[in-house]
């Protein structure tokens, strides 16, 4: 090889050297630009199904953001990974972010769905004596604390006359509530959907009161405030996935339960009765939604079961 063909030989190998570098540095910086929204969900609702239809994974891609999803047993749990950083974003019922607020976390209302009422209930074995909730003076009750059920006991047994001190409550998650429900060991379980429905289902428990004319059980959006002021754009693009996906999910019950008994690995007869109680249609928090919770947050600071008063408007 002539001195000129070696010359034109190391120049070729030098350019090709120069342009791996610079493929890896421009890998290397779309690796860091890449972002990650980090999203809480439980065994129901619109995000479940969101989820599963992985339209918004398909959405951000765009944007070099991917989606990564936690479930969590129940919102007192999932709200508590949102205050300690480990998710942005999640959904939870009414009561949970009242408990995580007075437990100072910083977080804000984003959206909420209509109510929900049915979607909640206290239930009892099937071959219970107790007949209403007045029935349950003296009784054990089982809730996940902070739960949105735990306004509809704190309601229906107002309703019913009943002080709350009257009934021996037993905070238990819902997997552990079922347990003790099957096994006798408590007398009425105050759970939501699907759980709920499983409960109806499987073990043919009795509705003794569920949330209609009780309780709004509104399904609320929340993220950590950190995130949702630094990552707005990001935000409003969940909820108008959210939103797209209520309105699918309204027009195509049969997919809904095929998609979320999918998710969940409950039955499909089980997941099309709680999503016949779902209400679809995200909407913006409004001044007549804060003020419902307001009142929950009022009665609960009344039971202390809460540590201290609240302004649910600071958390917008």
């Amino acid at each position: 090889m002539s001195i000129d063909q070696k010359r034109a030989a190391r120049r070729h190998t030098l350019g090709l050297l120069f342009a791996a570098g610079v493929m890896a540095a421009t890998s290397s910086g779309q690796a860091q630009a890449k972002q990650e929204v980090r999203i809480g969900y439980q065994k129901y609702g619109t995000l479940t199904l969101l989820k599963g239809r992985g339209t918004l994974e398909q959405r951000l891609a765009a944007r070099n953001i991917t989606v990564k999803w936690t479930e969590f047993p129940a919102g007192p749990q999932l709200l508590e990974g949102l205050n300690v950083g480990s998710v942005d974003f999640g959904t939870v019922g009414e009561a949970p972010p009242i408990f995580a607020q007075a437990a100072g976390a910083n977080l804000v209302y984003v959206g909420n769905e209509p109510p929900s009422p049915g979607s909640e209930a206290i239930v009892v074995p099937k071959d219970s004596k107790l007949r209403g909730v007045a029935d349950l003076k003296g009784k054990k009750v089982a809730l996940n604390k902070g739960s949105n059920v735990h306004y509809l006991l704190v309601k229906a047994l107002e309703k019913a006359g009943v002080a709350y001190k009257d009934i021996e409550v037993l905070y238990l998650t819902p997997a552990d509530a079922r347990a003790a429900f099957e096994r006798g060991s408590v007398d009425a379980w105050v759970i939501w959907d699907p759980f709920l429905a499983a409960a109806e289902k499987q073990l043919s428990a009795r509705v003794l009161a569920d949330g209609k004319g009780l309780v709004a059980n509104h399904q609320f959006y929340l993220a950590a405030r950190s995130y949702a002021e630094k990552n707005g754009d990001i935000i409003r693009i969940v909820l108008e996935e959210i939103a797209k996906v209520d309105e699918w999910g309204a027009k195509n019950p049969k997919e809904v339960a095929q998609i979320l008994s999918a998710q969940t690995g409950l039955d499909v007869d089980v997941v099309a009765l709680a999503a016949s109680r779902y209400s679809y249609g995200v909407k913006p928090i409004t001044g007549e939604v804060l003020a419902q919770q307001q009142k929950l947050a009022d009665a609960f600071s009344n039971l202390k079961l809460i540590p201290k008063p609240i302004a649910v408007k600071d958390a917008q």
